[in-house]
């Protein structure tokens, strides 16, 4: 019964609110636009607080903040303090959590010289298929221009954006000077993403070498340290709501409601991503390794809806695991392949990094050719590593990375107005090819259906297929 009413409430507010905007639109209505998207709004934040969700209060947020922006633009743009707060304490969080991912991330397996030629073809589908998703989502967006014409330049304070973005590409051996660090804590202070993740994948080498009684200590510091900038992160997600808000309003207010159409184009931008990407990436792959498709997707079902529904990779491991074992993937190879793919195999974030970086840009009046697009999402991917299990943790690298190339915020708070429906596609593509490459690697392995499932594993899968 409560559940009921949560959702006839924003059942109710969203149908309230539409025809508002319906009503606005046709310019036939007099005043009665405002108070039907007013209540509209009142509904909806009723059914947000009754759900007690993060994402709910988001969502809401980006609601109101638009409205905000439209009715009082004013008064709108007084408030972007409130997203700068948010960004600050989004930034105290990027060089802790990416040096701690992925130091753990390679030196908890340190193992995989002992795995051999199963860990390098796992890390060669890896590489190959998240590659493949950067070059689908740098197509998508080079084609859709969801972010030309936003020109949110203007609001930063930096008139030269486009000309240092367009400085910011060097010689290619001043490039690669400049991403080996030289000392960390300034890397760290000058926002050196890309130099301190190169000192952390060298640290996490250097880590992984050493005896496993020598190692843990460290490791298990470092590993606490993660977990503590995981929770710092929810911890300064619980204020997404005020600073996407503020941001909303702000943007809405400095440029008009039109905004909301790139947002929209950025949306429909990744879904259809996303499906070429199944289309033109897993799927040829998945054919030509020999992969049972329907009984593929009959056992994936399940973790793919814990994912999206989740908007996180680790809520779907255990069932993920589970449902492969079941399908025929022994277990040595399902234990290795989708942990160490939660660290080096997200494909979904990684396509969804590439338009977001490449929107900004074009939202901002910046020109990056190819080169400039494939340096910039190469950077994102690498830091990337390690944050599939903390929903809308790539928005941590995103700010990182976008500000070493010396690109304006602004549009990317825009993006997390709806980031969460963006993060619930990507997550599951993300878990969808990381059960695919554990069954791909057996099949390689010539170890698929080898060995019988566990019993308990069986409930994993579809009566049908058990």
């Amino acid at each position: 019964m409560v559940m009921a009413r949560r959702h006839a409430a924003v059942s109710a507010g969203t149908a309230l609110y539409c025809a508002g905007l319906l009503a606005s639109l046709s310019h036939s209505t007099g005043h009665l636009p405002v108070p039907l998207r007013l209540a509209g709004l009142v509904l909806l934040g009723w059914g947000a607080w009754r759900q007690r969700s993060l994402t709910a209060w988001i969502f809401w947020a980006m609601i109101a903040g638009g409205e905000l922006g439209a009715d009082a633009p004013a008064f709108a743009v007084s408030l972007r303090v409130f997203s700068d707060i948010f960004l600050r304490l989004i930034k105290t969080i990027v060089a802790p959590l990416i040096l701690g991912t992925l130091i753990t991330g390679i030196a908890a397996h340190g193992q995989m010289r002992s795995l051999g030629r199963m860990g390098l073809k796992a890390l060669i589908y890896f590489e190959a298929l998240t590659t493949i998703a950067m070059l689908v989502g740098l197509a998508a967006i080079n084609i859709t221009h969801a972010g030309v014409g936003l020109d949110m330049s203007q609001q930063h304070a930096a008139a030269d954006f486009p000309r240092a973005a367009q400085a910011a590409p060097m010689r290619w051996d001043e490039v690669l000077l400049h991403t080996f660090p030289e000392n960390i804590a300034k890397s760290v202070a000058d926002n050196q993403i890309l130099q301190v993740a190169v000192f952390a994948i060298l640290f996490g080498v250097a880590l992984g070498r050493l005896s496993a009684e020598n190692r843990a200590p460290l490791l298990r510091v470092i590993e606490s340290l993660t977990e503590t900038m995981f929770a710092f992160t929810n911890v300064v997600m619980y204020y997404a709501p005020v600073g996407v808000g503020a941001a909303m309003a702000y943007t809405v207010g400095q440029m008009g409601p039109g905004v909301l159409l790139h947002l929209g184009r950025l949306l429909l931008t990744l879904y259809a991503a996303l499906l070429a990407f199944g289309l033109f990436g897993l799927l040829p792959v998945a054919l030509m390794a020999g992969v049972p498709i329907r009984r593929f997707l009959r056992a994936v079902a399940e973790p793919a809806t814990i994912a999206f529904a989740t908007s996180t990779s680790e809520a779907a491991l255990p069932r993920a695991m589970e449902a492969m074992e079941a399908l025929g993937v022994p277990r040595r190879i399902v234990g290795f392949v989708i942990p160490a793919g939660y660290s080096f195999n997200l494909d979904g974030s990684t396509l969804y990094l590439a338009l977001a970086s490449v929107f900004v840009a074009q939202a901002a009046g910046v020109h990056m050719g190819w080169k400039q697009q494939m340096f910039m999402v190469g950077t994102l991917m690498l830091t990337s590593k390690g944050v599939a299990g903390v929903p809308r943790a790539t928005l941590i690298v995103l700010l990182a990375t976008v500000a070493m190339f010396r690109l304006p915020e602004e549009p990317i708070f825009v993006i997390l107005g709806i980031d969460a429906l963006m993060d619930m596609a990507r997550t599951t593509v993300n878990v969808v090819g990381n059960c695919l490459a554990s069954v791909v690697v057996a099949r390689w392995e010539g170890e698929f259906g080898s060995q019988a499932p566990a019993i308990e594993t069986m409930d994993a899968l579809p009566v049908a297929e058990a």
